[in-house]
């Protein structure tokens, strides 16, 4: 790679960078509250299906 690809490169990213920044808001409380109570019942979902993997693997040999 060249230094002159590489340069444009990475000003092209900025430029993306800062085009999504341009479009995004910051979410009301009822938007947040939502977003974190899924994301919280998404990590038990995964941590309680690795538990039960785990058990099951345990209680198998």
């Amino acid at each position: 790679m060249d230094f002159k690809n590489l340069t444009a490169r990475l000003k092209n990213f900025i430029v993306e960078c800062k085009r999504v920044f341009l479009i995004t808001k910051k979410p009301s409380m009822q938007e947040f509250k939502t977003i974190v109570k899924v994301s919280a019942i998404g990590m038990l979902l995964i941590g309680f299906i690795g538990f039960i993997i785990t058990l099951a693997f345990q209680l198998a040999s």
